[in-house]
């Protein structure tokens, strides 16, 4: 089954680029453009794609605001399309709200056809796919760690082990990798995400990582 895509930048240099690169892969459809926050609102509630790449400085209304605003679309009509929020720099302060927004994934612009190829795909499969340069950079920039006490309190919530795979979350692993590095079945790390997201209340990955990062529990 085809995954349907809306893409919405304000430059059409990248909206083509992005065009010609998902459309020359098997299994990804293109059927959606938006110039503007407004109109990348607009057109994800109008085709309800499986995923839209959200830019994060477009005229109008950014992508926050539009995320936020696809979040809480009256009837939950949208709910189902995942927001990749893609951004030029890695620091891009406005990416760290995009953890609070309800995105289900990051990377910046530059990571090259294959990330956004696995980014579309984890989405897609409920998954999310974060940038490692900006999970690193951006959140321990943005996310002074928290005092012994609270990270330890904060780390209690959690089995040693779901302790081991929040903090490869948080450092952008994909769960191919989690499985490898904790030698665990792909199967067990997604029972475990699910467990983590439970007793966080966290939607997503994405989600996960910001915990970790503002109750300083990354290594």
């Amino acid at each position: 089954m085809s995954i349907s895509v809306v893409i919405a930048d304000d430059q059409e240099l990248v909206r083509m680029g992005f065009r010609l690169m998902l459309e020359a892969q098997d299994g990804i459809s293109v059927i959606g453009e938006a110039s503007d926050g407004v109109q990348a609102v607009e057109t994800v509630r109008r085709l309800r794609p499986d995923v839209c790449l959200m830019d994060i400085r477009m005229p109008k209304l950014d992508g926050l605001e539009a995320t936020r605003q696809l979040r809480r679309t009256p009837g939950n009509v949208t709910a189902d399309t995942k927001i990749v929020i893609v951004t030029t720099f890695d620091l891009d302060e406005y990416v760290y709200g995009a953890l609070r927004s309800g995105a289900n994934g990051f990377i910046v612009k530059n990571s090259g056809p294959r990330l956004l190829m696995e980014a579309i795909h984890a989405a897609a499969d409920g998954d999310s796919l974060i940038s490692p340069s900006v999970t690193v950079r951006l959140l321990e920039h943005l996310s002074p760690p928290a005092p012994g006490r609270i990270a330890s309190a904060a780390a209690q919530r959690l089995s040693p082990q779901e302790l081991k795979v929040v903090r490869l979350v948080a450092r952008g692993r994909t769960n191919n990798e989690i499985a490898t590095a904790l030698v665990l079945s792909l199967s067990t790390v997604k029972s475990h995400l699910s467990r983590i997201q439970e007793k966080l209340s966290a939607r997503n990955r994405v989600e996960i990582a910001a915990w970790a990062w503002e109750h300083g529990l990354v290594d």
